[in-house]
């Protein structure tokens, strides 16, 4: 380890920082491999796209939601959602059925602009059961 970054650290330690972050490791926006979603006992929804969230309030779904969205979005888009301005704040997507359209545009198709890609699509690579299970999660956290 260089020294400049074991003084950081022990200059973080002494200030009292409990989470130290080891600048020499740390990557942001690179190849993040997507982490598989346990969707459990949820009901199978299959492969067309529902317009709403059939989980909404279920706490299975929730629960799963949440591990989902650390797992695989938190990088971007904040630990428990909130936003370091990164990405958007999800906490304020809308409610309901507007906030679900929303949501399912952005996580099946991502979000490019430009040619830039802002955000990578996810249809494929997470499930509509997993997709419905982190908006599930993020019903819980939101703000107005």
């Amino acid at each position: 380890m260089k020294t400049a970054t074991l003084r950081t650290l022990a200059l973080m330690l002494a200030l009292g920082c409990s989470s130290v972050l080891l600048l020499d490791n740390a990557q942001a926006h690179g190849d993040v491999t997507p982490q598989p979603v346990n969707t459990g006992n949820l009901k199978k929804l299959g492969s067309d796209w529902l317009d709403g969230n059939p989980y909404r309030g279920q706490s299975d779904a929730i629960h799963i939601g949440k591990s989902a969205f650390a797992q695989n979005c938190a990088r971007c888009h904040g630990i428990d959602a909130i936003s370091g301005g990164i990405a958007p704040d999800l906490r304020q997507l809308p409610a309901g059925e507007e906030g679900d359209a929303v949501f399912q545009g952005r996580i099946r198709h991502g979000s490019i602009r430009n040619g830039v890609t802002y955000m990578p699509p996810f249809e494929g690579i997470l499930s509509q059961e997993a997709a419905w299970a982190i908006r599930s999660w993020l019903d819980t956290v939101r703000q107005e």
